[in-house]
C-alpha cells in the first residue's frame, strides 16, 4: 500500500512547510516590486543627471537582467531540486535572492545593480519553482490545489508590501535591506523545514539519471504542452501588466490621471490575490482543464472588453479589469498544479522549471523594444490586444491535451 507524504509528514512539518513557503514566496514579491516602484530614483541617484534617453536605456538593461536572471533562476534550479533535495533548494534558494537584495542597495554604480539585479532574479526564480514542487509533494489531491492557490496569494501581496515600503521611505538604499528578512528565513528553512517524503524515496533513481530526461520520450511532448500554456499565460499578462497603467493615462479626460494610474496599479494586484486564492476550490470543482480553457476563454475576452471597448477610464474600467485579472490569478494557482503534475518525481522540479521560465525568453527580450512596438502596433490598447492572441494558443493546447489530476 503506497502511502502519500502528507501522510507520512506531520501536521506540525506540514505546517512548517507552509508557513516558509509562503513567506519565501512573499518576500520574493517584495524585492522583485521594489526595483520597479525604485527605478527612476535608483538610475538618477548613479548616473546623476544624464539624458532621458540614457536613463531609459540603464533602466530597460536592468530590468532586463533581472527577467533574464529569473529565467535562469527557474531552469537551474529544478535541476538542483531534482539533485539535491527540495527542502534545501528552497532554503538556498531564498537566501540566494535575500543576500543580492542587500548586495542591490550596497551598489555603487549602475552595472553592479545590474549584475546584483540579475542573481536576484536568479534566486527568485528559483523559489517559485522549488517551493510550488515542496507543496505539490507534500500534500496530495484536493488540499494541494487548495495550497497551492493561497501560497501562489503570497507574491502579489508582496508586491503590495514593496507600495507600502516606498511609503515609508524615499532611499532606495535602506528598502533593499529587506533582503535581511528573507536570509533570517533560510536559516529557519536550514534548521526546520521538511523534506519531501516523495523525493527522499526516488533518491536512489534521481542520482541515477539526469536532467535530460525531460527531452525524452513523453516527456517532451508534456514538456510542449507545459511551456505553451504557462508560456501563453506568462506572456499575455506580462503585457497587460506592463502596459495597462500606460494606457489608462493614455486615454484618461480626468485631471485625477496619476491616481487612476495607481489604482490601476492596485486592481491589477488585488483580483489576481483573490483569483488565486480561491483558485484551488475552484479547480476542485470542475478539474484542472476545464479551469485553465476557462482562465483563457476569460482573459481573451476580457483584454477585448478593457482594451478595445473604453475611450475614456471609468468605474466600469476598473471592474472590467478587475475580472479580466481575477481570470488571470486563478491561473496561476491551477498552473502550481497542472505543470507539476505533467512529470514523474525524478524529473518534476527540472521540467517545471523549464515550463514556468522559457516564456521570460521572450517577455525579457521584448523589454528592450516596448517603445518601438508600440508604435508599431498602433498605441497601448492595441498593443496588448495583439498579444491576448497568445492566450487563443494556450486555450487551444489546453483544449486537446488530456486532463490531469493533481499530484497524489
Amino acid at each position: 500500500m503506497k502511502h502519500s507524504s502528507e501522510n507520512i509528514m506531520s501536521p506540525g512539518k506540514l505546517a512548517l512547510a507552509f508557513i516558509i513557503c509562503f513567506l519565501s514566496t512573499f518576500f520574493s514579491g517584495i524585492v522583485s516590486m521594489l526595483m520597479s516602484v525604485y527605478l527612476p530614483v535608483v538610475v538618477k541617484d548613479l548616473l546623476g543627471n544624464v539624458a532621458e534617453e540614457q536613463l531609459n536605456d540603464v533602466s530597460a538593461w536592468i530590468n532586463c537582467l533581472f527577467i533574464f536572471g529569473w529565467m535562469f533562476g527557474g531552469i537551474l534550479w529544478g535541476i538542483i531540486c531534482d539533485k539535491t533535495g527540495r527542502s534545501r533548494s528552497v532554503m538556498l534558494s531564498t537566501a540566494c535572492f535575500g543576500v543580492f537584495a542587500i548586495c542591490t542597495g550596497l551598489s555603487s554604480s549602475w552595472l553592479l545593480v545590474s549584475i546584483c539585479r540579475f542573481l536576484t532574479g536568479f534566486g527568485i526564480g528559483g523559489v517559485l519553482v522549488t517551493t510550488t514542487i515542496l507543496i505539490a509533494e507534500c500534500w496530495s489531491g484536493k488540499k494541494q490545489a487548495i495550497i497551492q492557490g493561497i501560497v501562489s496569494v503570497a507574491m502579489p501581496i508582496g508586491f503590495f508590501a514593496a507600495g507600502i515600503i516606498n511609503n515609508i521611505t524615499t532611499e532606495w538604499r535602506f528598502a533593499f535591506w529587506v533582503g535581511i528578512a528573507p536570509i533570517l528565513l533560510a536559516v529557519a528553512a536550514a534548521i526546520a523545514l521538511p523534506e519531501s517524503y516523495k523525493w527522499k524515496t526516488e533518491k536512489q533513481s534521481l542520482n541515477k539519471k539526469g536532467a535530460s530526461q525531460i527531452f525524452a520520450g513523453d516527456h517532451s511532448k508534456n514538456l510542449l504542452i507545459g511551456s505553451a500554456i504557462f508560456g501563453a499565460m506568462l506572456i499575455g499578462l506580462w503585457a497587460i501588466f506592463s502596459w495597462a497603467p500606460t494606457w489608462v493615462q493614455s486615454i484618461s479626460s480626468s485631471a485625477d490621471v496619476q491616481d487612476q494610474r495607481g489604482l490601476t496599479m492596485m486592481i491589477l494586484a488585488g483580483g489576481g490575490i483573490i483569483g488565486s486564492f480561491f483558485s484551488g476550490w475552484i479547480v476542485n470543482t470542475i478539474g484542472l482543464r476545464k479551469t485553465m480553457l476557462m482562465c483563457f476563454a476569460g482573459c481573451f475576452i476580457m483584454t477585448f472588453v478593457v482594451f478595445k471597448l473604453n475611450h475614456d477610464v471609468t468605474i466600469t474600467t476598473f471592474i472590467e479589469m478587475a475580472l479580466l485579472v481575477f481570470f488571470f490569478g486563478i491561473s496561476q494557482g491551477a498552473l502550481a498544479v497542472y505543470i507539476p503534475a505533467l512529470f514523474p518525481v525524478n524529473i518534476c522540479a527540472a521540467a517545471t522549471g523549464f515550463c514556468f521560465n522559457i516564456g521570460r525568453l521572450f517577455t525579457g527580450t521584448v523589454v528592450f523594444f516596448i517603445g518601438t512596438l508600440v508604435t508599431i502596433l498602433g498605441g497601448y490598447g492595441n498593443a496588448v490586444f495583439i498579444f491576448s492572441f497568445v492566450f487563443i494558443i494556450g486555450f487551444i493546447v489546453t483544449y486537446f491535451s488530456k486532463e490531469i489530476k493533481p499530484v497524489t
